[in-house]
């Protein structure tokens, strides 16, 4: 029996010749795509501290979700854009699952053999206003669907655009990508409740810097790995 491969949008991508799991796809898919669902859980639990990298001030969430910016990216160059596009939006799955157990254990009755201030703290990173928690599935749906799409698009009609002009375009994918998902983020969230223009430009500002340094490294020694992987 013939195995599955990936069909790609263009004819380089390597899926057709790499080494596949037992599932049938890519080893390197199988392996990404199981990193990717734990970044979508693991970024909303992340964004709860603020960390200080010299004089910019940015959720600490945003290190996970730069992660899946770096895998989207990585998984769009070598299987192409529908493959990440489909892998983003199964992100939703384990996404709504999170939030769905958050909120059963919220609701479950608290063991009297816990400290007042354990239960104080719990209830503190995890409870959400309904504002929020919507939030942040509009903007990272928005955000990384769009990021694929820009990543995909400055690669044009080039079939191998060097290993350079991936990693630029992955950083300027991921800086208009954050640049949009700050808007969406914080307008639904915060919007009317106090101003939000100080915050809006200093949470762009960061995320784009982040971008810009740390995307495109990631996305090049992903690609490597992948590569590695499915040889």
């Amino acid at each position: 029996m013939q195995e599955p491969t990936i069909h790609s949008d263009t004819q380089d991508h390597p899926a057709a010749a790499a080494v596949l799991s037992p599932g049938g796809i890519p080893r390197a898919l199988f392996v990404y795509a199981l990193f990717y669902g734990g970044m979508t859980v693991l970024a909303g639990v992340l964004g709860f501290k603020q960390v200080a990298l010299g004089p910019l001030a940015v959720e600490a969430g945003i290190f996970a979700f730069l992660m899946l910016v770096v895998l989207s990216s990585t998984v769009s160059h070598l299987y192409g854009r529908s493959v990440a596009d489909r892998m983003v939006l199964w992100g939703f799955l384990p996404l709504a699952a999170s939030i769905l157990l958050i909120l059963l254990v919220l609701m479950l009755p608290v063991s009297s053999a816990m400290p007042p201030e354990n239960i104080a703290a719990f209830e503190q990173v995890l409870t959400q206003t309904p504002r929020i928690m919507a939030a942040g599935p509009v903007a990272y749906g928005v955000s990384l669907i769009l990021n694929v799409r820009i990543f995909d698009w400055l690669r044009g009609s080039g079939s191998n655009d060097g290993n350079l002009w991936m990693m630029v375009r992955g950083g300027i994918a991921s800086a208009l990508s954050q640049i949009v998902d700050t808007i969406i983020f914080i307008t639904l969230a915060f919007y009317g409740e106090f101003p939000i223009g100080s915050l809006l430009a200093g949470q762009m500002l960061a995320k784009v810097v982040l971008s810009l340094v740390l995307v495109p490294p990631l996305i090049g020694l992903l690609v490597r790995l992948a590569k590695r992987l499915d040889r």
